[in-house]
């Protein structure tokens, strides 16, 4: 089988696709379809047991979550099968496997780029998504600048989310709804926009939106930074 075949063969066969440092992501050519192969790293011993007798894998979460936001009419790649392997006591890799989606952009060319044509339009539109999302009861925890991707279809443009494996489907208060943009900009303009296009979707009050979503922004940039200042210092020890 060729699924069959992708995984015993996923290192020597297909085309590496995007940022391979987290995972790997493989493109493989089935007739005329494309398949996306997302291969998660071996877990640590602790998570290695916990996959394997108690939480689903992150493959088996990305298939189910993309099948549940299709039932709800929210775009994602098609999902199309996941694998796992496993001892008798240990969980190992698991792989996500669906279609191949080319799009347009992503919401990180909105943030490096201003001259992007129609950028506001498309931010507004991206607003009223995720508002979507949220009256959907879908809490995306991934809401960051590479996981949605975008294309234009007729006069506007449509969302895909992708690198699932981390979201809820339960009703969300004000204050979870406007935190969960705060892993997409740095930039105080977008955050105007988005707080006013919210403000439109919502009802609720354009400046309690706006401080608690660049407040939520800024304490996110703070964490970050941090983490990669006590990450850079680990690793400058353990060189010396």
């Amino acid at each position: 089988m060729f699924l069959d075949d992708i995984i015993v063969n996923f290192d020597s066969k297909g085309e590496d696709f995007g940022n391979q440092d987290r995972n790997s992501l493989k493109l493989f050519k089935l007739e005329d379809t494309v398949l996306n192969v997302k291969s998660f790293k071996i877990p640590n011993l602790i998570n290695q047991i916990a996959y394997r007798f108690f939480r689903k894998s992150k493959a088996q979460r990305s298939f189910e979550y993309a099948n549940r936001l299709q039932a709800l009419h929210i775009g994602t790649p098609q999902p199309v099968a996941y694998y796992e392997l496993k001892t008798p006591l240990l969980f190992k890799k698991s792989y996500y496997i669906s279609e191949q989606l080319d799009c347009d952009l992503t919401y990180r060319e909105l943030t490096t780029n201003f001259q992007y044509p129609n950028h506001e339009e498309i931010l507004r539109a991206f607003t009223r998504f995720t508002f979507g999302l949220h009256e959907k009861h879908i809490h995306f925890l991934d809401h960051s600048p590479g996981n949605t991707l975008i294309k234009k279809e007729g006069n506007g443009y449509a969302f895909f989310l992708v690198d699932l494996n981390r979201m809820t489907f339960k009703p969300m208060d004000f204050k979870t709804r406007i935190e969960n943009f705060s892993k997409l900009t740095i930039h105080r303009s977008m955050v105007e926009v988005m707080s006013d296009e919210y403000a439109k979707c919502s009802g609720e009050d354009y400046h309690r939106i706006f401080d608690l979503m660049w407040s939520s922004t800024q304490a996110f940039q703070n964490r970050y930074h941090r983490k990669r200042r006590l990450k850079n210092t680990i690793l400058f020890w353990r060189k010396r």
